[in-house]
Parts: C-alpha cells; sequence; structure tokens
C-alpha cells in the first residue's frame, strides 16, 4: 500500500469518526441546556436524546464498516 491510499484511508476514518461526536457534543450542550430552562421537562428531553444519541451512533458504525468493507484486502 502506498502511503497515499493510507492516509486517505485514515482521512475517512478520521472524518467518520469526528462527525457524530462532533454532533453528540452539541447534542449533549443542547441538552444540558434545555434541562436549565425547564427541568420539568426531563423525561420528554430524556427520551429523544436517547434516540438521537442510537442513530447518531448507528451511522458512525456504519461509516466504519463501509470503509473497512471499501478498503479492505
Amino acid at each position: 500500500m502506498q502511503w497515499r491510499e493510507t492516509f486517505i484511508i485514515i482521512s475517512i476514518m478520521f472524518i467518520a469518526v469526528m462527525g457524530p461526536s462532533l454532533v453528540i457534543a452539541v447534542l449533549g450542550y443542547a441538552v444540558v441546556k434545555a434541562l436549565g430552562r425547564n427541568p420539568s421537562a426531563a423525561s420528554k428531553i430524556f427520551m429523544g436524546i436517547i434516540v438521537m444519541l442510537i442513530f447518531v451512533e448507528a451511522i458512525s458504525i456504519i461509516a466504519i464498516l463501509v470503509i473497512f468493507q471499501l478498503f479492505g484486502r
């Protein structure tokens, strides 16, 4: 494998992992802010955040599996 191919694979994996990580960070900030404004809506906010985190993690795992399928030998 040439160094260019290795660099491309590492770059794609970095993007595939950092994208969902940034979404999780922004979501966490939004949840803390929402709970600070309206603590009585904690159950609704909790269910929404759990569903969103499941989807974000699924996207990250699928992206990594696609990368391994495309570049695996």
